[in-house]
């Protein structure tokens, strides 16, 4: 057979056709990764001849096997879906229940009152009374930058927040580190969970909860406060 008349080859079609819809490159080669990794895992069997069975067998494998991520899991999910649907014209439906890689929970990263006051030490201008508002009240880093003096009421000392949403350190930190350490610094002086919980905004208090996780595990950091 003449092999310019061949159909071109399942990879280079699914590439084609990401290319065509436009698809970010590490995308396509993240896609193309799991693809070739569920042909591998199912004996080299062609896609075609497999289904939502075997793709749900490959993400229970991801999940229990592997102990991927759920991110990574989802990707891979992704990757098929797309092949079986935009590639194979075969779509796979209801593939049922699978074991769901487990979402890690990471906790926020706090900083102590002293860490805080040598980040601030490095500041001027107006970088240092953001980063001075947001540990000071616990602002986001959008809610600092839409604020407006008039939104700030001295006398009564009241900051009013529209819009809102509903160095040498030991660890590596962020703007929203500011508003981590407010809360915490708050729980480690006793102030009840509900009032930080009305002053970071969180509609459930269960939100406000994590910070006192993070005060068990940070707690010899704050034993002189």
């Amino acid at each position: 057979m003449d092999t310019y008349n061949q159909p071109p080859k399942l990879m280079d079609r699914v590439k084609a056709i990401m290319r065509v819809k436009r698809y970010n490159p590490r995308t396509v080669t993240t896609y193309c990764y799991w693809i070739r990794y569920f042909i591998r895992y199912n004996g080299l069997r062609h896609p075609t001849s497999m289904g939502g069975p075997e793709v749900k067998a490959f993400l229970e494998h991801l999940a229990v096997q592997r102990h991927v991520a759920a991110a990574t899991q989802n990707q891979a999910l992704n990757a098929l879906v797309f092949l079986y649907r935009h590639v194979l014209d075969q779509p796979l439906g209801d593939i049922g229940e699978f074991s769901h890689a487990k979402q890690p929970r990471r906790l926020p990263v706090v900083l102590s009152h002293e860490q805080v006051m040598c980040v601030l030490n490095q500041l001027s201008g107006s970088m240092h009374l953001m980063a001075t508002l947001m540990y000071g009240s616990g602002l986001r880093v959008l809610e600092t930058c839409r604020l407006r003096v008039r939104d700030i009421d001295f006398e009564r000392q009241i900051i009013t927040v529209r819009s809102s949403k509903g160095a040498s350190l030991p660890r590596p930190g962020s703007c929203h580190t500011l508003r981590h350490s407010f809360a915490t610094q708050l729980l480690s002086q006793g102030t009840d969970i509900r009032t930080v919980q009305e002053l970071l905004g969180h509609k459930s208090v269960e939100t406000t909860q994590i910070y006192t996780h993070v005060l068990r595990e940070a707690l010899p950091a704050y034993v002189a406060h």
